[in-house]
């Protein structure tokens, strides 16, 4: 069987993703893994960044000595594995990527970093909260969070995917998007989708941007038709 790796988003951990792990069990080699200071491991002292999760991919990949895998990405995770496919393009061999920000600037940084407040998610959204609690236990929510707001601000200083360096991807990319994503645009996809040479472009019908929201059939069934058909195909919007 093939490998496949699954990588979370933003305040997210390995256990966001096991409904579309356990639907993909016996199909591929399945793989997750927590993004440094996150699902409860130690929090580092460095900031969040797109090379510190990079590295995180590459001890995944090397400790269980995978040498090439898929990858599925859900929001920061597919802008991770995008970055990391930059790093080391022989060991990957597709990116599928859903609700991913492109388009970093001073100022969607400060918009999407303004929403990472602990106190005011605490006071406004508790059972979110709470949530994170127990997702990052022992470690603290409130860290997990403001080393996030930290990394979107350096995102928005210093995008890590450009369009100066996206291009030079050459490994085959699904780019998805929900058609009621009310945080990443359909345009900054195309945007990102038009940059590859060997690109393809999925619009998901009534689908939000939270994960739990997505149709876990729906999305499944579309990592086993991209991965087992990795030429280009036709855009679906």
């Amino acid at each position: 069987m093939e490998n496949l790796l699954l990588l979370h988003g933003a305040l997210g951990s390995a256990a966001t993703l096991s409904d579309i792990q356990q639907a993909l069990l016996g199909k591929y080699n399945v793989y997750t893994l927590d993004f440094s200071g996150h699902g409860g491991l130690a929090i580092p002292q460095q900031p969040y960044s797109m090379d510190l999760f990079s590295k995180d991919i590459l001890k995944l990949l090397d400790d269980r000595g995978i040498q090439q895998t898929h990858i599925f990405g859900y929001s920061m995770g597919g802008y991770a594995a995008l970055y990391f496919a930059l790093q080391y393009p022989e060991r990957v061999n597709s990116i599928f990527t859903l609700a991913t920000k492109f388009a970093w600037s001073l100022e969607a940084a400060a918009k999407e970093s303004k929403m990472l407040n602990p106190e005011k998610v605490e006071e406004k959204v508790p059972q979110f909260a709470h949530t994170l609690s127990k997702r990052h236990a022992p470690q603290d929510w409130k860290q997990v969070m403001h080393k996030t707001a930290e990394m979107m601000q350096h995102l928005g200083a210093t995008p890590a995917l450009t369009s100066d360096n996206m291009p030079q991807l050459q490994i085959p990319v699904l780019f998805g998007i929900g058609d009621r994503d009310n945080m990443v645009t359909i345009e900054e996809t195309i945007w990102a989708y038009k940059l590859l040479p060997n690109a393809s472009l999925l619009v998901l019908p009534a689908t939000r941007h939270p994960l739990e929201t997505v149709s876990v059939t729906r999305i499944t069934s579309e990592i086993e038709q991209f991965t087992g058909n990795k030429s280009l195909h036709a855009a679906t919007i």
